[in-house]
């Protein structure tokens, strides 16, 4: 196999973005890397690490021919090389090598104390796509299973008059959290809770929240087993959903209509785990919303459904 430095070792030679891009385009492909973090392909990795180096936010890759005759500097050159090198031979995400991670045009830092943001419920809350299930704009929003708090900086953004809540179990993560909520100046909205689940929220709370989001770890035992390498460098605890994907699942479903308004709704993303999602909750109706990437990741859960589907007796 031929060694990154040999794949790589060209670019420093560029002298614009367009030739750093293809040349690093062609030693990631060459690398078989997986593009699973926020792109989809070697030249869309290519392209953000080409505009982070130029200074120039990811949210311009999809203009960037627009750039391909912008000068590049010999120091913008190397660190093209080097990072292209450390993608290759660590096969980190990019995301954790840059530091950032880039969702509906928005920047996070990221580190690997957090998984990398590309939940597709950035995609509703960016177009609208939540409100025929919102009676009105939610006065209270939870982002359960917060991570690096990008969800509820969105829901934030979304709702300028909405209280945010932010909810994870791992101190880390809500450290990475608070530097991005000072970033978007949202301490007056945003609140980060350290819980596990439920555990620390009040059991009847006076004010219920009207929108509760959820991107919790679900992957399979077997589909962890499998993950390709990239995803071994995030938190296990971030992905690891047991040995059909739904233990937290459970756990959080089970005591979420203690928590919601009379017209709240749960929105919750499962991935590719649709089928073990419907095996584990046959009698809990679920509206399932299309994105651009995926046709059933995210489904709409009513507080009626939950309070029905985890009556006592019910079997949900």
């Amino acid at each position: 196999m031929t060694p990154p430095e040999q794949r790589t070792g060209a670019i420093s030679a560029a002298r614009t973005l367009g030739a750093a891009w293809a040349l690093a385009a062609q030693a990631l492909q060459a690398a078989d890397l997986d593009y699973g973090h926020g792109c989809a392909s070697a030249e869309d990795e290519a392209a953000w690490l080409v505009l982070h180096a130029a200074g120039l936010p990811a949210s311009e890759a999809g203009d960037f021919a627009t750039y391909a005759h912008q000068s590049l500097t010999a120091q913008q050159a190397l660190q093209i090389e080097t990072v292209t090198a450390q993608r290759i031979a660590t096969r980190q995400p990019l995301a954790y090598l840059l530091g950032e991670a880039w969702l509906v045009g928005l920047r996070f830092v990221v580190d690997p104390r957090v998984i990398v943001p590309r939940s597709f419920i950035a995609e509703l809350l960016d177009e609208g796509a939540l409100d025929p299930w919102l009676t009105e704009p939610p006065h209270r929003v939870l982002d359960m299973c917060t991570g690096s708090g990008c969800l509820a900086i969105l829901a934030a953004l979304v709702w300028n008059d909405a209280q945010v809540d932010a909810v994870d179990l791992s101190a880390d993560a809500l450290a990475v959290a608070e530097i991005n909520r000072e970033a978007y100046a949202l301490q007056h909205r945003l609140r980060l809770i350290a819980s596990d689940l439920w555990a620390s929220l009040a059991a009847a709370p006076s004010q219920p929240y009207d929108l509760v989001l959820c991107n919790p770890p679900y992957v399979p035992a077997a589909s962890m087993r499998a993950l390709p390498e990239e995803y071994r460098h995030e938190p296990e605890m971030a992905l690891a959903g047991g040995a059909d994907g739904m233990d937290l699942v459970r756990r959080f479903l089970r005591d979420a209509p203690a928590h919601l308004s009379a017209r709240g709704i749960v929105v919750l993303e499962v991935g590719n785990e649709r089928a073990a999602f419907e095996a584990a909750f046959p009698h809990l109706p679920a509206i399932w919303l299309e994105t651009e990437l995926h046709a059933e990741g995210v489904c709409v859960l009513t507080a009626d459904d939950l309070r029905l589907a985890f009556a006592p007796g019910a079997g949900a």
